[in-house]
């Protein structure tokens, strides 16, 4: 990259990140790492590096259906996610990645570390 040039710089974070889940230690743990990462690099107040870390909300993945084939023994909130889908409360995954990526490139990236990508 040339020197001087904007960086852009976005994480994949999830709600998970912004509040500890039972069954989901460690991804809860990575995604706040990730949401945390972010804001110490607007921190450092580089302007020519622009980050966010953005909670894309609650798509419709390999990961969920894992989630809805748990049993609750395993992962206590398995019931929401099930409802979630039967309700099509779920984003599909090419919707949400043209959002994330419009995001990506709209002027306002950056102005928030962390974000959720329904509110922006």
């Amino acid at each position: 990259a040339t020197v001087g040039a904007e960086r852009r710089i976005l994480h994949v974070s999830s709600g998970a990140g912004r509040s500890a889940y039972p069954g989901w230690s460690v991804y809860c743990a990575t995604k706040a790492a990730l949401d945390r990462h972010a804001e110490a690099v607007l921190l450092d107040g580089d302007a020519t590096v622009r980050v966010c870390s953005l909670a894309p909300g609650v798509i419709d993945t390999g990961m969920q259906a894992e989630i809805r084939a748990t049993g609750e023994d395993r992962f206590p909130l398995r019931e929401r996610f099930v409802q979630l889908k039967e309700q099509g409360d779920l984003s599909s995954p090419e919707d949400c990645a043209r959002k994330l990526v419009a995001y990506l490139l709209a002027d306002g990236f950056g102005s928030q570390a962390v974000a959720d990508l329904r509110e922006v």
